[in-house]
């Protein structure tokens, strides 16, 4: 289409999938319409709630440093809020989007635009639902291109290919949650994993599709890889092609190659492949990752690496790709991630030991807690907790009630900065006391903090991994061990040379992770497990860092039209 002037600013309109962006220089817009709309896969008819009609949804793209206006307009049947996974939103926690920590829900029939503004994130970051269980099926890619005359810090590939590993429910997910949470029970598993929206071959059902990528040889292409899956860890592999890891949530990490890569729920991953074997058609395939005593159903997904004019078959035989439970494969991939010394990287700013002001030590734990709805299974319902407080979410949401000091008893201030009872927090605790403490306690931090965050994975329950995120920062993960975490020695191996900046770590079983920032965003964040479930159970707590002494390092004022909650 053409151009269109505005004032002095020319404006560019793009109609793609429903989905209209208009460019102003470095400022994107974007529309989102959210609407039931009716899918077909593994033989069934399913209704969810989708954004422009779509599964996954529309892909945002813009540069490193817009930003970017995204409307949203509830048109289906339940509220929700839209997250900007990885977006450190300076200063701007009111687009964030957690429900209940910095905004309350659009209600069916309202719309919000947020404010989404980049910073030095570059590389492939992710949108999605942040209510109940309903990213399942709202979510997509937000790709962050390089700014005007900056370059990749590798040769320019031929192409790119977006990739969504997904979790498939036969079943509108926040009716999956809803009813698990009012019996108490543990959510159903998946019915099914997918590509692009794309169940694979693998199946049984006829009408289910493959997902194809198709590759001129000799080309090299980006593939940029988000795992969206509900509550899994995923295996990804292209059978005899060489993967080559490029960054990690949106920020540049030291090249290595693989033949496959680890990825949790939350993160991203950018990689580079060539397409240098024989023309002809290989699976790409993805499994899931536990080190759980409760392990994910084990589908294998499959989608296809199409040479073009190739005229060879698939051969599900050949698919290739570590055992469900490889823990050993798992730890030999993340232990390659590095920082890179790349001009597009950030300067390493990593708090030294002198620097760091505030210290915590967190226990992730699997709780019990009593159940009290008329739909109970048992005496009890599951929970999950963080420092044995398993995180209640208000009905106004934390940032509305810091933010406007005359609204009290929202959240309190005593989050526990270790945890209250000590044990052997990775040895058999098949007799412990699970029960957790439900609340709504918050972390306060000054501006200016330097943080370390120890987080201790317990066998409490199934025990397993754990992929945890926070909000409004990338951190440096600098340290991990396996066992009980031991603050005289386990120190001493940190690696604070060239740590990656990411903003979801994986803590493995029977294990702990260390990672540190500077508290230099003011706002309300939220941090909490990826699994969903684990979530949904209360594995969450919430930072907030108070404002510095000047304008420029302090809050900024709520835009107009924030969604009202329910009961306010």
């Amino acid at each position: 289409m053409g151009l269109v002037k505005q004032g002095s600013v020319f404006l560019g309109v793009l109609f793609l999938s429903t989905l209209f962006l208009c460019c102003a220089a470095d400022v994107q817009y974007y529309e989102l319409f959210m609407r039931e709309a009716n899918f077909t896969q593994l033989c069934n008819t399913t209704t969810l709630l989708v954004a422009n009609d779509s599964y996954p949804g529309p892909e945002i793209r813009a540069s490193r440093g817009d930003t970017i206006f995204v409307n949203v307009h509830n048109q289906g049947n339940y509220s929700f809020t839209i997250h900007w996974h990885g977006v450190k939103q300076p200063r701007n926690p009111w687009s964030d989007g957690p429900e209940y920590i910095t905004q309350c829900p659009i209600q069916p029939g309202a719309n919000f635009t947020y404010e989404v503004i980049l910073s030095d994130e570059i590389g492939t970051l992710w949108w999605h639902a942040h209510s109940d269980w309903t990213r399942g099926s709202i979510h997509g890619a937000l790709v962050i291109l390089p700014a005007e005359n900056e370059t990749y810090p590798f040769p320019t590939p031929d192409g790119e290919q977006t990739i969504i590993l997904e979790s498939w429910f036969n079943r509108d997910y926040k009716q999956i949650i809803d009813q698990a949470l009012a019996q108490g029970i543990v959510p159903p598993q998946p019915d099914a994993y997918a590509i692009n929206g794309h169940l694979g071959d693998t199946t049984g059902c006829p009408n289910d599709t493959l997902f194809r990528m198709q590759v001129q040889y000799g080309n090299t292409y980006l593939l940029r890889i988000v795992n969206a899956a509900m509550n899994e860890e995923k295996f990804f592999a292209i059978m005899n092609h060489t993967l080559t890891v490029v960054a990690r949530d949106a920020s540049y990490v030291r090249n290595f190659t693989t033949d496959y890569i680890l990825i949790s729920p939350g993160q991203t991953m950018d990689v580079l492949v060539v397409a240098n074997q024989n023309a002809g058609q290989y699976y790409m395939a993805t499994r899931p990752f536990s080190d759980s005593s409760a392990p994910p159903v084990d589908y294998i997904t499959t989608g296809v690496f199409d040479y073009i004019n190739s005229m060879g078959g698939l051969n599900a035989s050949f698919i290739t790709l570590p055992a469900e439970n490889d823990t050993n494969a798992a730890n030999n991939f993340t232990s390659q991630l590095r920082n890179t010394n790349v001009t597009q990287n950030p300067p390493l700013n990593v708090p030294t030991d002198g620097e760091i002001t505030t210290r915590l030590y967190i226990a992730i734990a699997g709780n019990t807690l009593p159940c009290n709805t008329s739909q109970c299974v048992n005496t009890f319902r599951f929970a999950a907790s963080l420092n044995n407080v398993s995180f209640v979410l208000p009905r106004i949401d934390i940032l509305q009630a810091y933010y406007n000091t005359s609204i009290t008893g929202v959240f309190t201030e005593d989050f526990p900065l270790s945890p209250p009872e000590f044990y052997n927090f990775t040895g058999d605790l098949s007799t412990l006391n699970t029960a957790a403490l439900p609340g709504t306690k918050v972390v306060m931090l000054n501006y200016g903090d330097g943080v370390e965050i120890v987080l201790q994975e317990t066998q409490t329950g199934p025990g397993g991994s754990h992929p945890i995120h926070l909000h409004g920062y990338s951190f440096y993960w600098v340290g991990s061990g396996t066992g009980n975490f031991n603050n005289q020695t386990d120190p001493t191996t940190y690696n604070l040379v060239d740590p990656p900046l990411i903003n979801t770590v994986h803590v493995p079983g029977r294990s702990w992770v260390a990672f540190r920032f500077f508290a230099d965003n003011p706002g309300v964040w939220f941090m909490h497990c990826h699994f969903d479930r684990h979530a949904s159970w209360g594995m969450d707590t919430v930072f907030i860092v108070r404002n510095g002494t000047t304008t420029e390092t302090s809050i900024r004022p709520p835009p107009t039209g924030m969604p009202t909650c329910p009961s306010s």
